[in-house]
């Protein structure tokens, strides 16, 4: 076998843009049977204005519900500022934080209503609120292989933003392809950079992709060094705040798959994974 990587699950992106609203108890049945598939982390909610993601006004009461006993997993909360980030704290269960961090200033005004200067800024208040609650702050990098806005854009730009987060102590940054504008060229380029540059740093890669184009990103991703992939059983997900059709994230059961094939550990309890997906096609219909 080779190296293991640790497979991200985020159903908290699947269901964020899905159109109908999913009731609070099969948010907790399908992300209780994620607990038992062995992923390392789990990102399950977010802490943020019901108004602007409705589909997540609910994540209090879904936390309060998981059955977290006996799982490896750890919980990872998507939060947009310090008050997110403070109500996010206040739970033992959650391990993770999790900031998206854009190299756009359109989008970063359109996700978090906030500049990119403001948003360092809040990326500073909640590693510090993180260091001493003994959270870790997870930052992506959104817009990290272009944007559709005309806003300035170019590798070297996202490279002195992640130079910059991992001067402040970031220890996990994922480069997030929020509408799907990566190549397998520029993904296998950008990860070997960072991954090279930033010896400390974990670097995570968040894909979305059509079904026919995951997988030269994913090997490219891997090829590179990165061991952090986040992914969404049968591919749903994306970015309901790019304003854009939903791309999708990488398929988690293909994804498994391919590495699995390729000798790599990812650590997943196939049956239990397989239950997780008949659990989706009802949920996400």
């Amino acid at each position: 076998m080779q190296e293991a990587v640790k497979l991200v699950e985020c159903p908290r992106d699947a269901m964020q843009g899905w159109p109908h609203q999913i009731s609070t108890d099969n948010k907790v049945r399908y992300i209780n049977a994620l607990l038992n598939v062995g992923f390392d982390t789990i990102d399950f909610g977010s802490f943020v204005s019901p108004k602007a993601i409705p589909q997540m006004a609910d994540t209090k009461d879904v936390l309060a519900a998981l059955d977290l006993a006996g799982s490896r997993s750890a919980l990872l909360a998507i939060i947009a500022n310090k008050r997110g980030a403070e109500d996010a704290v206040a739970y033992d269960a959650v391990r993770y934080l999790g900031f998206p961090f854009s190299v756009s200033e359109t989008f970063q005004q359109r996700n978090t209503n906030s500049s990119i200067e403001d948003s360092l800024q809040t990326v500073e208040q909640v590693r510090s609120l993180c260091s001493t609650r003994g959270k870790e702050l997870v930052v992506y990098l959104s817009m990290g292989f272009g944007n559709p806005y005309g806003d300035p854009w170019s590798e070297e730009i996202v490279f002195r933003w992640a130079e910059k987060l991992a001067s402040m102590g970031i220890g996990i940054l994922s480069l997030a392809d929020t509408v799907g504008l990566a190549t397998a060229d520029q993904v296998s380029r950008m990860t070997s950079f960072l991954v090279k540059s930033l010896p400390k740093v974990e670097i995570g890669v968040h894909l979305h992709a059509p079904p026919q184009g995951w997988q030269e990103k994913a090997d490219a991703a891997y090829n590179a060094g990165c061991r952090r992939f986040d992914g969404a059983i049968k591919g749903i997900g994306g970015c309901p705040m790019a304003g854009n059709e939903l791309v999708g994230n990488l398929d988690t059961e293909r994804l498994n798959d391919y590495l699995q094939q390729k000798g790599i550990e990812t650590g997943l309890n196939r049956e239990a994974l397989a239950g997780c997906a008949l659990i989706a096609n009802e949920i996400f219909i």
